[in-house]
């Protein structure tokens, strides 16, 4: 039996870019938020696993940023490579179906790490607040 390939077509590809870069944009926002909340609870803790768990926290939503603005970054050079292939009709979708496929487990991957992020930092914000 003979695996079945996936078609991808340009404006499939776009409609998926446009909705990756909503929700990369939501995550940004909420970062700002738990960033703002990490900063109201730095100055109220003296507790040493506290803190470390606050600093923890810290370097995790700058890793997460740095995830999310890489990720921004190759979604609109795909991005830019299909609308290139559509305006002079060059035959590249193969490798464009590739990469995207490529990018669409990226996001599942980091959609899943960001979840379990968030889990994290919500008990630790229940136990400590």
């Amino acid at each position: 039996m003979e695996a079945q390939k996936e078609v991808l077509y340009n404006s499939n590809m776009h409609f998926e870019h446009q909705q990756w870069n909503r929700e990369l944009i939501f995550w940004q926002d909420e970062l700002k938020s738990f960033n703002s909340r990490l900063s109201e609870l730095v100055t109220g803790w003296n507790d040493e696993q506290a803190v470390a768990q606050l600093e923890y926290y810290q370097n995790q939503f700058v890793l997460h940023r740095g995830f999310i603005e890489d990720l921004i970054e190759v979604i609109e050079k795909h991005e830019i490579s299909a609308a290139d292939q559509t305006k002079t009709g060059t035959v590249l979708q193969n490798v464009l179906a590739k990469k995207h496929i490529e990018l669409r487990n990226g996001m599942d991957s980091q959609r899943y790490k960001y979840a379990e992020l968030k889990k994290e930092f919500f008990r630790f914000l229940s136990k400590y607040m």
